[in-house]
């Protein structure tokens, strides 16, 4: 079973990708768009902040009426950061996510450095590979 540090060596994006508390939701926003990604760290000088994802925009701008332009993320971003370290499995990951009705993952090591962020879909996409992988070797067992 993979970890989840092994997952991110995987991913196709390099780095930490994070907005700063001050940065407006649109430019937030126009990140997510630019990576193609569906959340973001929010980190200041003192480490990781928050997270910012598309749920906090639709929940605590779009139906509370603000503006993307005039709202920083700090105001909306979710600030009880859930987190993995970097030796947890991939299913004790997707456990998390379960229980605590997240989709998006961050991965930090013991002394605060943030590796990246896993999301749902890196997670269901290694263990749909996983299972072909098992059913290949099987049929090819089966059939010799």
């Amino acid at each position: 079973m993979k970890t989840a540090r092994q997952l991110l060596g995987d991913k196709s994006i390099d780095g930490v990708i994070s907005v700063s508390p001050g940065a407006t939701v649109y430019q937030a926003l126009q990140l997510l768009a630019d990576k193609n990604i569906g959340a973001v760290l929010v980190i200041d000088d003192d480490g990781i902040a928050g997270i910012f994802s598309e749920r906090d925009y639709a929940r605590k701008v779009v139906l509370m009426g603000k503006t993307s332009a005039g709202t920083p993320v700090a105001d909306i971003m979710t600030r009880k950061i859930i987190y993995v370290t970097p030796e947890t499995s991939l299913d004790q990951c997707m456990g998390v996510m379960t229980d605590k009705r997240i989709r998006h993952l961050p991965v930090i090591e013991e002394g605060g450095q943030v590796l990246g962020v896993l999301s749902i879909g890196d997670l269901v996409r290694e263990k749909i590979a996983d299972q072909a992988s098992t059913i290949e070797q099987l049929e090819h067992y089966i059939h010799g």
